[in-house]
């Protein structure tokens, strides 16, 4: 089946080669005209895929905890508060953590400035209904580097698994980089390229693994990374980032689309799939750790949720109600929290970075 936006990328191809799985990353989800944001609601039962915001209320909730911690352990500022939020989705997450956030800490609610880095005009108009009630407070840009400067708490959930990867496949020859051309039938089709990857950044020396390994790397989201860390270290504050991936470097292929809820080819059909790959927390961390700024941990999203009181939160929340809504809130705690297939407890990860150094629950304190 072929795509507005598969045409296009074919007619890339013939006039220009080959192009780069970073590349064919950023055209399937950015391309202006075809592009998966540019042009689809993928978000809830009707769209593709549910964030954590859209499963329940309680996720954002104990994110605008985290949040009011993290801002009382950096001493309560008042001055140039910035609360970020970089692709915000439908604003859900936004929503559920300025009303905790109004209740527990009024002066941090007062002044905090809301900005939400988002490139997608139509998601715009989407998160300015959800936030309307608080409709004075939030401002929008298009580039984090825009955002005003001042002491930041900053949420980027889901984030960088939708920023472009670059691939490289085991061949006699070595690590070459994968690409994506036409085959035989002109049809889209995995390839391999003349670059080679430094061997230093493999996870161990090459040399025992099988033909067809796959290692990624990902160049935008290190420098992504090294952006908020600079930010923090220059005015102060703290970042929680929370997507799938792992904790330490290793092989694989992560690179997955998703349609309709459910697994897709990821050359079959681009501008109409999301396209995502999972995230190395470690690579992450090393780039925080050498842009100065404080690892505060990085634990999976079930242990960082009931570390800081979902259980709880969620048993007051179902006091007094029907019994069937009752079962549908402890299903979306083991959904957020909960280990197994279908639920996000222990794919996804939470990291939390700061500066300067502050100890923040749940993370233990890392020397």
């Amino acid at each position: 089946m072929t795509t507005p936006l598969s045409d296009k990328i074919k007619n890339i191809i013939r006039h220009n080669g080959p192009l780069s799985i970073t590349d064919y990353f950023a055209i399937c989800l950015a391309d202006p005209e075809h592009g998966y944001y540019m042009t689809r609601e993928p978000f809830g039962r009707t769209g593709d895929f549910i964030t954590a915001p859209e499963i329940s209320q309680l996720f954002g909730e104990m994110l605008g905890i985290f949040m009011v911690h993290a801002w009382q352990q950096h001493g309560s500022p008042l001055e140039n508060v910035r609360l970020v939020e970089i692709g915000p989705g439908r604003g859900t997450l936004m929503l559920d953590m300025l009303r905790v956030i109004s209740k527990l800490a009024p002066q941090l609610f007062d002044a905090a400035h809301v900005h939400l880095v988002e490139t997608s005009e139509r998601l715009r108009g989407v998160q300015r209904i959800t936030l309307e009630s608080y409709s004075a407070k939030v401002s929008w840009f298009g580039d984090f580097e825009e955002v005003p400067e001042g002491f930041t708490l900053l949420i980027a959930n889901e984030l960088f698994d939708a920023i472009p990867i670059r691939q490289f496949v085991k061949t006699p020859t070595g690590f070459r980089e994968r690409l994506v051309t036409l085959d035989a039938n002109d049809e889209l089709a995995f390839g391999v390229g003349v670059a080679t990857i430094d061997p230093a950044v493999l996870p161990a020396p090459p040399g025992h693994e099988p033909e067809g390994t796959i290692f990624e790397i990902a160049p935008a989201r290190q420098a992504v990374m090294q952006t908020l860390s600079e930010r923090l270290r220059h005015h102060g504050g703290t970042a929680a980032i929370i997507d799938y991936g792992t904790m330490v470097t290793s092989y694989g292929d992560t690179l997955q689309a998703v349609l309709r809820h459910q697994f897709d080819d990821p050359l079959a059909h681009p501008g109409e799939a999301d396209l995502t790959s999972h995230v190395d927390f470690e690579d992450l961390a090393k780039v925080a750790r050498a842009s100065g700024v404080q690892i505060n941990g990085c634990l999976r999203q079930g242990d960082f949720l009931y570390g800081l009181g979902i259980a709880e939160r969620a048993s007051r929340l179902a006091k007094d109600k029907p019994f069937e809504q009752q079962k549908l809130i402890a299903a979306a705690v083991d959904r957020l929290a909960g280990e197994g297939a279908g639920k996000m407890g222990e794919l996804f990860k939470v990291m939390a970075v700061s500066s300067p150094n502050v100890p923040l629950a749940p993370f233990r304190k890392i020397d």
